[in-house]
């Protein structure tokens, strides 16, 4: 069975090694204290792809013929180049396939090097440990932004989170600039800043006790959620979601089920299902392994 290293980057490093779409080790993490939100942040390019292979080697350690490397960051990945990255804006124009494929040869591991989106990997990741590496798997990643991630791979940008939902011209809060899209209504980032006297936590709770700016918005959020997922079933056709992230909290399923029962009304395109799963690192690590895998063997 082959050795494959995963990685994913979020506020920290985590890296694994997995067999068999399991973890075989530890995850190893940098930083350790899980309250350093910023440290990656402030971090040059250089010392963090020097940072991600300290990693990856740890998790290769006492492990012979690893095959590949995965690795899922955020942002909009094309052939192994970063080309837009938000949450990590010195990465913008990387080459970060390239940097760390020379970097992990100076380390003496001489391994393929995939890069994919975070969300794609949290895709992959659920797709392998629901057993359901056979179909086609797609996630919302309900967080500080609105992460689409797809199963099996295809061509495609696949930035599902800056769908456009809405044609109201006030709908401009979604952090990349555009109107009227999905992370700019959902996204936890355009919630604070729609609503500055209150936390999303608060608009939620509110709506739940008949606030009525706070319940219209819920039903506006619900129907972007809808909205998005409409338009990936009516492009990709029907099949399994998953929802994930922090703000899974906030999704009241039979409204959901409503709005998209509104919207999808071609009866070959009925068949969908939609199921809240737990986010965590060693699902993403396991997916970004998962997809370092497939790409190898694509060649």
């Amino acid at each position: 069975m082959a050795k494959i290293i995963g990685v994913t980057l979020s506020e920290r490093v985590l890296a694994g090694l997995v067999v068999d779409n399991k973890l075989a080790s530890p995850l190893h993490c940098f930083p350790e204290d899980g309250n350093d939100d910023g440290a990656l942040i402030e971090m040059p390019t250089d010392d963090l792809v020097k940072t991600i292979c300290e990693q990856i080697m740890c998790a290769a350690k006492g492990a012979a013929d690893v095959a590949a490397v995965g690795i899922a960051l955020p942002g909009f990945i094309r052939n192994g180049v970063v080309e837009e990255a938000p949450n990590l804006p010195q990465l913008k124009g990387a080459r970060i396939q390239e940097l760390i494929t020379a970097k992990l040869a100076d380390h003496g591991l001489h391994v393929s090097v995939d890069v994919l989106n975070d969300a794609d990997g949290m895709a992959y990741g659920v797709a392998a440990t629901q057993g359901k590496l056979d179909r086609l798997i797609r996630v919302w990643t309900l967080g500080i932004g609105i992460g689409y991630g797809r199963y099996p791979y295809a061509e495609g940008v696949w930035e599902g989170g800056h769908g456009v939902v809405s044609l109201d011209d006030k709908e401009r809060y979604c952090g990349c600039g555009g109107r009227g899209h999905m992370e700019g209504i959902m996204g936890h980032r355009a919630m604070r800043l729609r609503f500055l006297d209150m936390e999303p936590e608060e608009v939620f709770e509110a709506a739940r006790h008949g606030d009525h700016r706070c319940m219209e918005f819920k039903r506006l959020w619900h129907k972007a959620l809808a909205a998005g997922t409409a338009s990936s079933i009516h492009f990709d056709g029907a099949g399994k979601f998953f929802l994930t992230g922090f703000n899974v909290r906030f999704v009241d399923m039979p409204m959901l089920r409503d709005y998209l029962q509104q919207m999808v009304k071609m009866s070959p395109l009925q068949s969908y299902s939609i199921e809240i799963v737990k986010d965590d690192t060693e699902t993403r690590v396991i997916g970004s392994a998962v997809a370092a895998e497939q790409a190898a063997a694509r060649g």
